[in-house]
């Protein structure tokens, strides 16, 4: 009581603040009698109406509670119901991947240490026959992928019986498989396939989708709209009355039970069944006769619930409630709609057990059409039948689907179902699957275009399929290639090429205009053939033989002079492959040697040579105009022998028809190059020459003539350490370091498995090691340095061995006069220290700190200034390295003991190319 007594103190103070009594205060208030309800009112300084305002107020919002709390679980339910139809397993007609294999063989560690890893192979002890036959097992059942379920979702296997797959999961399906005794030593796997069912089989019924998931909340009720006016009053419902003038109050009335209101003033007044709209008049007559200097203004509140009866082919038949304002469609959203099962053209309104409205959902669904959708009363059923008879409609229609079909059909009303045809549609060749009176299957032409095609009776079972128009140019010119507008062209008898392609305007840059390539489909049997043209000579004179006359679906191809022209004759030379024969071979010749485009091409109708060396793009710069040589294959008996024809290819570009020899099929013309016609080879020059520079060269000239050319050395230069670099012989070598590379990933590999298993010490520190220097091997980019002795070059007498040819691409580089020298490796401290006379090697080692734990002492070799490498100073009887004699412009490098660690045989190459080519690299950039 005391609670009650806040909260409607607080409706008092903060009038502002929207305040919600619990169910409890609610309840006390509803227990007190009435005098104890007045004199609390009073106290207060509330009225009665104001309290039962307060009352109703509370009442509406627990309501509004109510109502989004039942939303809250409607959109709970679809999301479970969509998360479940997504996990279902598979179903009828669905498409999979059966793979079958033996059992893998597994590694596993060796229990004595140092042993090599065990390596268990399931099979090993298996019969061979046995293993013989299920390798035919495999390959059978292999062989017939994808399989397909049939409709009650069972697998045919070859050599199987039937096995129900249906609602198992890919994993259960793949347990399933594994139980047969056939399969049972074998690992099984099973994938479905996404597939989408083409044609009729991939069709779904229209409309039954429209309640489902997410479409949930397109017909769901909806309270905040206007009441009509010829809505029927019944119990439940709120009218709410403005009172003005001399009041100016509001006030709630519920129509209770017996179908009336308590109005304030007037006493009890009898509304229920009555339509809103004579409700509304009534009241506010009686307010204006019945109180003086009043005048009231009705509406409607809140609307009664009414339960109806949902029942037939629904989801989920039963009693619903649902708002008074629900019309047939809110029950069956409520329902969860239609099965696949049952009828959406006549769904019927039953009261008082007599049909009041059918409605068929086509009618909303594909015109907009409520006006069968009406409103529910109080004790309402909704039945909904099974389906009717159903036709599906597949193919060039707007709305492929399975249609129900109502009363007498013919094709031109399932058309109309389907939205009609789509712009792509041939209405000449529909075909109707038909179920005639033996109940077989037979296919009816229907011509959609005429009247007795389009008056064509359906019935139940059949299909119609409206086939798309062909995708052939019935008349017209293709264009495409190298031009601005690609595309087809107008046809007209006597069409030209001139008139398709009418200036070079209409070409891109760099068109080839000497040769066209036309592809044309003869009647009555579209043979192919091909043939080509020269646009320049047309352009030149229109309307000549060389502007040839084109026919209906000819295709036009312009090429370019960069790129290559595969793309589009292979394609042409494959469809001419496809119709040879015997006695028609495939039509094609060959051009090779020095011209702009090598191939093989289409064999035209009376071609010559010159007509082959217009396809290949013409003479490139190196050709030899004078002469070519014509391999031409002929089969004498049962022997294919080889002709060589020279040609007087000069004369035959000029048109002399001796010359200018008619091709055969199989023809290769090979036009020959020039003789000693190279690419002008250039050798670089850098460092202390006088005049350095690129240099071109001719063929066999020497080094020494080159620098002759450059100048000769500057004073400064140290011609002892110069770098010579080749261009073939960095390739070389790059691809023997990569190649060294690949082996030392698989040595790393098989150490770091041995090092596993084996637990050997140190292991995880060589692998480290192995990995980095890995790492700088794939980081390392090879030089090509070619060590050569430059001073005996430059003084060389031709032909001599110091005397160096030179080659396209090499580099010399010499660099100044030097006062180093360079200690790399493991040093405690690599650096270059000033040249001394009569330091040795060990010396300077020395000077750098001294060897590291890691070093191999032993050997430590000297890289010279001039490339080559030096290991130890030897005599007659006993060498030393300390006795190595160092010059200015040498680098001593200590490699890395690579005994210390696990063995690797190829980490002691890798370390040594690594030391080669940092000394390279710093010689190069030294100058």
């Amino acid at each position: 009581m005391r609670r009650l007594f806040i909260f409607l103190l607080g409706l008092l103070v903060l009038p502002a603040v929207a305040q919600v009594p619990t169910a409890e205060q609610i309840q006390i208030l509803q227990n007190l009698t009435p005098e104890q309800r007045q004199m609390l009112l009073e106290q207060l300084g509330v009225g009665t109406q104001g309290a039962g305002n307060a009352a109703d107020k509370s009442k509406r919002d627990m309501r509004s509670t109510e109502d989004a709390r039942q939303k809250t679980e409607a959109k709970d339910r679809a999301e479970l119901s969509a998360t479940l139809a997504r996990k279902t397993g598979l179903q009828g007609e669905d498409t999979i991947i059966v793979s079958i294999k033996f059992p893998e063989a597994t590694v596993q560690p060796s229990m004595q240490e140092g042993q090599p890893p065990l390596i268990i192979d399931p099979t090993k002890n298996w019969d061979p026959l046995e293993k013989e036959e299920l390798g035919k097992t495999i390959e059978r059942i292999m062989a017939k992928n994808p399989y397909r379920l049939n409709r009650s979702g069972e697998l045919l296997m070859p050599g199987f019986a039937p096995m129900l797959l249906a609602g198992l999961s890919e994993e259960q399906a793949a347990l399933r498989l594994s139980a047969e005794p056939g399969l049972a030593r074998l690992t099984v796997k099973v994938t479905r396939l996404p597939l989408e069912r083409p044609g009729p089989a991939g069709l779904k019924p229209l409309g039954y989708d429209l309640f489902k998931d997410d479409s949930l909340s397109t017909f769901a009720p909806i309270s905040e709209v206007p009441v009509p006016a010829e809505y029927i009053v019944g119990p439940g419902d709120e009218l709410i009355v403005q009172l003005y003038g001399n009041q100016n109050r509001t006030l709630r009335l519920t129509v209770d039970r017996e179908g009336r209101v308590n109005f304030p003033e007037l006493g009890p007044i009898s509304v229920a069944g009555q339509r809103f709209r004579s409700v509304q008049a009534t009241l506010e007559e009686r307010v204006s006769k019945q109180m003086i200097g009043v005048n009231a203004g009705v509406s409607m509140g809140d609307i009664r619930s009414v339960s109806v009866f949902v029942l037939g082919e629904a989801r989920r038949p039963g009693t619903y409630t649902v708002s008074g304002l629900a019309t047939i469609t809110s029950a069956l959203y409520a329902a969860g709609g239609v099965k696949p099962i049952g009828s959406l053209r006549d769904v019927q309104l039953k009261r008082q057990g007599e049909i009041v409205r059918r409605l068929d959902l086509y009618d909303l669904l594909l015109r907009g059409d409520t006006r069968d959708d009406a409103k529910l009363l109080p004790g309402d059923v909704i039945f909904i039948p099974p389906v009717g008879p159903t036709v599906s409609v597949d193919g060039e229609v707007h709305r492929p689907a399975i249609y129900e079909l109502k009363g007498g059909a013919n094709a031109e009303d399932v058309v109309a179902l389907a939205g009609g045809l789509t712009p792509e549609a041939d209405p000449q060749t529909a075909s109707l699957t038909h179920l005639d009176a033996d109940k077989r299957r037979v296919v009816l032409n229907v011509d959609l275009s005429g009247a007795s095609g389009r008056t064509q009776a359906v019935g139940n079972g059949d299909v119609l399929r409206v086939a798309r128009l062909r995708p052939t140019l019935d008349s017209g010119v293709t264009v495409a290639g190298h031009v601005y507008q690609p595309g087809p062209v107008a046809y007209r008898s006597g069409l030209r090429l001139s008139e398709v392609l009418r200036s070079t305007d209409d070409l891109r840059p760099n068109a080839d205009t000497h040769y066209v390539l036309v592809r044309r489909e003869l009647p009555p049997d579209r043979r192919i053939v091909v043939l080509s043209a020269d646009l320049a000579a047309a352009l030149r004179a229109p309307g000549s033989e060389a502007d040839i006359t084109l026919m209906p679906r000819d295709q036009l191809t312009v090429f370019d002079l960069e790129s290559g022209r595969e793309a589009v004759v292979a394609p042409l030379l494959n469809d001419l492959k496809l119709q040879s024969s015997a006695t028609q071979p495939t039509e094609s010749v060959r051009i090779d040697g020095a011209v702009k485009v090598k191939g093989t091409y289409p064999l035209e109708q009376h071609m010559r040579v010159a007509d082959l060396v217009r396809a290949g793009g013409g003479l490139d710069d190196s050709a030899l105009a004078k002469s070519a040589e014509l391999t031409r294959f002929r089969v004498v008996g049962d022997v294919r022998q080889t002709e060589a024809i020279n040609i007087d290819l000069e004369a035959a570009l000029r048109g002399d028809e001796a010359a200018n020899v008619p091709l055969q099929a199989f023809d290769i013309l090979v036009v020959k190059e020039t003789p000693e016609w190279r690419e002008q080879e250039v050798v670089k020059l850098e460092g202390e020459v006088r005049f350095p520079g690129e240099y071109p060269i001719r063929r066999g000239e020497s080094l020494r003539s080159v620098l002759d050319r450059a100048g000769g050395l500057t004073q400064f230069a140290a011609p002892r350490a110069a770098v010579f670099m080749r261009d073939s012989l960095r390739k070389r070598e790059q691809a023997q370091m990569d190649k060294l590379a690949e082996r030392v990933q698989i040595d790393l590999a098989i150490s770091a498995l041995q090092g596993a298993h084996m637990n050997q010490a140190g292991a995880t520190t060589a692998l480290s090691v192995g990995q980095s220097l890995l790492t700088q091997l794939r980081g390392a980019k090879a030089v090509g340095r070619l060590v050569i002795d430059l001073p005996a070059a430059i003084s060389a007498r031709p032909g001599t061995a110091d005397d160096v040819i030179l080659q396209d691409g090499d580099q010399l580089i010499i660099p100044k006069q030097r006062q180093e020298v360079t200690v790399l490796g493991e040093v405690h401290n690599s650096t270059s220290h000033f040249y001394q006379p009569g330091l040795s090697r060990d010396d300077y080692v020395s000077l750098s700190g001294g060897t590291t734990r890691k070093a191999d002492n032993s050997q430590i070799y000297v890289v010279r200034a001039d490339g080559s490498v030096v290991a130890r100073a030897s005599n007659r009887w006993f060498s030393r390295g300390s006795q190595v004699k160092m010059e200015p412009g040498d680098t001593v490098v200590v490699p890395l003991d690579t005994e210390r660690l696990p063995p690797l045989p190829l980490w002691q190459a890798v370390t040594q190319i690594l030391y080669n080519v940092a000394v390279s690299v710093a010689a190069i950039n030294s100058f």
